[in-house]
């Protein structure tokens, strides 16, 4: 018998190779993890192309919307028309209409066109008048009323102009677009373009759209979202105050005290259903029970914020447990082996130290209904014009109101541009909200964080 040397390459041998060297199936695997690669940074990048887009959008439709065209006019408050007695009864002169403010306004925009030395066809005060905001005889019998001792003297008064007026310094109206519209001519125009010349019409920032109410389908210059904001605060209040109490007591009695049997698993499986429940069945429930059975009146932020205290349980609830169980097993023992309580190991160590993510968990929950709209659909929360301020605290709680993300829908689906305009600065102030929210959950968890 002879020996075969090992060396000498055999039948189905393997061929030696170096570790340094790359195989075929070494290759493979790395192409294929660098193509994953390529396809995670490719999904990135049109995550963030798209997430750009968005901005782009709501910042270069909505920041429009923050700055409003006004034309200065001298207004003569006629005391003839205004107090015809000359008492300064402020019950008298509060019943002066607002027609009986027009003729001041025809007066005035008619001597503002003539003493600008601008040469027009349109001679009719009734037609001047319509580069002025409809609602301008409002807002000087406002004054009026507010400042009864100026009767008798001629102020100078700065009226929104129109949402005509003002679409076309905002590139959004042209002339063309003009010749069907039975509102604005170009002539109308022409008179703006030379009065702007003068500093008579000129825009400038408009805090009446972060702080004014909102105004009916023929005054979009005018609308607001400061009523809707105070809407949105007052259903908070009732979501926080209702929600975390209620969805912290249920997590910690689920998590540290209820019994592991059928009973509570059905009470878990329902809480994560409840979860996935589309937000518009939570305004039919209200509906149903907090309008229709309690008669609680609709509209109002209260019934609003019972609805998305419903919605939102779940999220608190699961966030919470969740925050729960991060806490280690050994600061329970620990409480319990020094001889404390389940109820003080629970509510001295565990949910301090848990309180982080509660609080995250309650901040995101809020800032989810913060920005929901179904459910508010069903309540009549939208379509609702608020165009005033409640006059007191539990007014702002039972009196029909509107909400953020309810007047941003109702202005979308209006017909005018102009509330189509405010409907992305809407959106602006929302996401300003919702930031702030979301920083304030970064902050409270670094504030609260502890570290073991």
């Amino acid at each position: 018998m002879t020996d075969i040397s090992s060396n000498t390459p055999g039948q189905g041998a393997r061929v030696a190779s170096s570790l340094l060297t790359e195989d075929k199936r070494t290759k493979k695997r790395n192409a294929a993890e660098k193509r994953f690669k390529a396809y995670g940074i490719a999904a990135i990048a049109v995550g963030l192309f798209f997430l750009a887009a968005l901005l782009f959008a709501i910042i270069s439709n909505g920041t429009r919307a923050f700055t409003q065209t006004f034309v200065t006019l001298d207004i003569e408050l006629l005391e003839e028309k205004l107090d015809k007695n000359g008492n300064r009864d402020i019950e008298e002169i509060k019943k002066v209409s607002t027609f009986g403010y027009s003729p001041l306004l025809d007066a005035a925009v008619t001597k503002m066109v003539t003493d600008s030395g601008v040469e027009t066809p349109i001679t009719k005060a009734k037609d001047l008048k319509q580069l002025l905001s409809s609602g301008a005889a409002g807002d000087l019998r406002a004054f009026v009323v507010a400042n009864p001792d100026r009767i008798g003297d001629t102020v100078e008064f700065r009226i929104a102009a129109s949402s005509r007026v003002d679409g076309y310094l905002k590139g959004r109206v042209t002339r063309e677009s003009l010749a069907r519209d039975k509102n604005l001519s170009p002539e109308h125009l022409d008179i703006v373009d030379a009065l702007k010349e003068q500093g008579v019409v000129k825009k400038s920032f408009n805090w009446d759209f972060i702080l004014g109410a909102d105004a009916s389908d023929s005054r979009p210059e005018q609308a607001g979202m400061g009523v809707a904001m105070l809407g949105s605060f007052f259903m908070m209040l009732v979501v926080l105050a209702l929600s975390l109490p209620i969805g912290v007591a249920t997590s910690i009695y689920l998590e540290e005290f209820a019994p592991q049997n059928w009973f509570t698993d059905l009470i878990e499986v329902n809480i994560s259903n409840l979860a996935a429940v589309p937000s518009i069945v939570f305004g039919i429930l209200g509906l149903a029970v907090f309008i229709q059975f309690a008669h609680l009146p609709q509209s109002a932020p209260l019934v609003g914020g019972l609805v998305l205290t419903l919605m939102t349980l779940p999220t608190i609830i699961i966030s919470t447990r969740a925050s729960l169980k991060s806490v280690p097993p050994s600061i329970r023992d620990a409480a319990l082996g020094v001889g404390a309580s389940k109820m003080q190991a629970v509510f001295h160590h565990v949910l301090p130290l848990a309180m982080p993510g509660i609080l995250t968990g309650t901040i995101i929950g809020l800032a989810q209904a913060l920005g929901e709209t179904a459910p508010l659909l069903l309540i009549g929360m939208v379509g609702f014009i608020a165009s005033n301020y409640p006059e007191g605290v539990m007014d702002g709680f039972v009196s029909p109101n509107s909400a953020m993300p309810a007047q941003i829908y109702e202005w979308a689906k209006r017909a005018d541009p102009a509330f189509y305009e405010r409907a992305w600065g809407g959106i602006i102030i929302l996401l300003v909200f919702l930031i702030t929210m979301n920083i304030i959950a970064i902050f409270l968890r670094r504030r609260f964080e502890r570290r073991w």
